[in-house]
């Protein structure tokens, strides 16, 4: 591959490869459907903020094809109530802007609790962006909770 032709590392995979875990770059943008044939959408798991009544932010990942519980979410992190943090006020929260949210910066700049819904720990592997816009990885689910110190949950509608 010639040197202009490849990606720079995003500041996520500079992180997973520091840790020693391996993953799979990937230039896709799930938010303009640009899907390569061997990828399908509930492939992709979105990493949403939200924030509780009693824990503040919590953070829910499950596939981009599938609607969240609150409810659900609500009960398993210790909330009697969980909203979406407003995109105006996600930079701010997270240090990521719509799309481009992911559990492991989120992880190693906040300690706020993270949900997989455990569809991905059946699955085995899941994509999330790699914290740029056009940016994801396709990583193992369990070795991905376990480095950011998730936990898998029913978490989807």
């Amino acid at each position: 591959m010639a040197k202009k032709n490849k990606l720079k590392k995003t500041l996520v995979e500079q992180i997973l490869d520091k840790a020693n875990i391996s993953y799979q770059s990937l230039a896709l943008n799930a938010l303009k459907n640009e899907l390569p044939d061997d990828i399908q959408k509930e492939d992709i798991y979105k990493t949403l903020a939200l924030s509780g009544d009693k824990t503040g932010p919590v953070i829910g990942i499950l596939p981009l094809t599938e609607h969240l519980s609150e409810r659900k979410l609500a009960k398993v992190s210790g909330n009697k109530k969980v909203s979406m943090i407003p995109q105006k006020d996600l930079q701010k929260i997270t240090g990521y802007i719509h799309g481009a949210n992911n559990p492991v910066g989120i992880h190693q700049k906040h300690s706020f609790p993270i949900y997989i819904d455990k569809i991905a720990l059946e699955k085995g592997s899941l994509i999330v962006s790699a914290g740029e816009l056009g940016r994801s990885i396709k990583i193992n689910s369990q070795e991905l909770a376990n480095f950011v110190e998730a936990e898998f949950a029913e978490i989807k509608e």
